[in-house]
């Protein structure tokens, strides 16, 4: 258990479409307050388990609905980190539409950070975060994003992200994800490519957690 002299992690949501910018805008974060006094929870290792059903039935669901994110458990977690307590993530294993056997340990930080197209959906998740961050970026180059991404690091291929993203993707999108950006304490436009925003908001956070 951590207390960091009695004060409360602060914790800052980043959301927006897939392949915006926020892990560059969550990396410019860690690198202004430290990476030892940064917790992270990335949204998508939430994905809920679809292991009773067949891997075809996993490749057929709907991703980028929020009802596939288990949301009880990130807020579990959440609750868990801002208490000083230490927390056993859950991987997701994306070739496999399935969880992973292991976990990994987060332990309770200054400041947490928490990422994911979806976050500011969810009205409890909302209430826990102390900044909202919504990266917005141009459809096409979040698409060209994810494409890359998912073909490298996802093993799959260039015409099954193609069918995913005009299938769930781009609607869950305009449903969503795209709504949720009036919740937003900050908007940052063109996504890590907006150091003047990005610097705007390591400095603001760097103060907060100063020591009093």
């Amino acid at each position: 258990m951590n207390s960091f002299a009695g004060r409360k992690p602060l914790v800052v949501g980043v959301a927006g479409g897939t392949g915006a910018g926020k892990t560059t805008v969550a990396r410019a974060i860690i690198e202004a307050v430290g990476r030892e006094r940064v917790a992270e929870l990335p949204e998508d290792a939430y994905y809920r388990e679809y292991q009773h059903v067949s891997e075809t039935e996993r490749a057929a669901i709907n991703w980028d609905h929020p009802d596939t994110i288990e949301v009880d458990l990130l807020l579990a977690h959440i609750q868990a980190l801002l208490a000083g307590h230490s927390i056993q993530r859950p991987v997701y294993d994306f070739a496999a539409y399935a969880r992973a056997p292991e976990t990994i340990t987060v332990e309770s930080r200054p400041v947490l950070i928490v990422e994911g197209i979806l976050l500011f959906v969810e009205p409890r998740l909302r209430n826990l975060f102390d900044v909202k961050v919504f990266v917005d970026t141009d459809a096409d180059l979040r698409f060209i994003r994810r494409l890359l991404r998912d073909v490298r690091d996802r093993g799959r291929t260039v015409e099954s992200v193609v069918s995913q993203y005009l299938a769930t993707v781009r609607p869950m999108h305009i449903a969503f994800v795209e709504p949720s950006k009036r919740y937003a304490d900050i908007i940052v436009p063109e996504g890590g490519e907006n150091h003047v925003a990005i610097e705007l908001i390591r400095s603001a956070i760097l103060h907060s957690v100063q020591p009093e």
